[in-house]
């Protein structure tokens, strides 16, 4: 039953959802540093989606899409924030202005917590639901390869990316 405020059922973490980047980036990937736009949701007591990237000078938007009040904070070195109360249909927002990882949580039900991994380069990407991952527009060169799934980096892997060819690289999350 989910009446009088019980939390949904919540699964186990994706072990399939994880975070794949270049351990260092090329010359040159500072130079296109925009930011962007990024959203993690409040929806049925959990974060939407539970793990993001996002380089650095984006702005995250956390709407509230539940029934009632949530409080998102951080206490990350990277980003320490607090939003406050905020009630259905609400959204606040936070630039993300330093590199590192920001585990994230709600005041209010201690069950929710996320992570935002923030970069100082474009060469990253988040893996689909069967645990794929592409990252475009890497110059050609050898590079180590991080990835990380729920707080836990892999070993680096060593990639070479020929000029104008695809390199593909697999990794085993335990």
């Amino acid at each position: 039953m989910a009446d009088l405020g019980t939390p949904a059922a919540r699964g186990v973490p994706d072990l399939l959802r994880s975070v794949v980047y270049l351990e260092s980036a090329p010359r040159g990937a500072f130079e296109a540093s925009e930011g962007g736009h990024a959203v993690m949701d409040q929806r049925n007591e959990t974060f939407v989606p539970h793990v993001i990237a996002i380089m650095t000078g984006t702005t995250v938007d956390f709407p509230n899409s539940d029934k009632f009040y949530h409080n998102v904070f951080s206490l990350s070195k990277t980003r320490t924030f607090d939003l406050g109360r905020y009630a259905a249909g609400h959204s606040q927002s936070i630039r993300f202005d330093r590199p590192g990882i920001v585990r994230v949580f709600c005041d209010i039900h201690s069950h929710m917590n996320a992570f935002i991994l923030v970069f100082s380069h474009p060469f990253f990407a988040v893996t689909d639901a069967e645990g794929r991952y592409r990252i475009d527009n890497v110059p050609p060169g050898t590079y180590g390869v991080i990835a990380w799934n729920e707080g836990t980096p892999s070993d680096t892997r060593q990639a070479l990316v020929p000029d104008g060819g695809i390199s593909e690289l697999d990794f085993t999350i335990r």
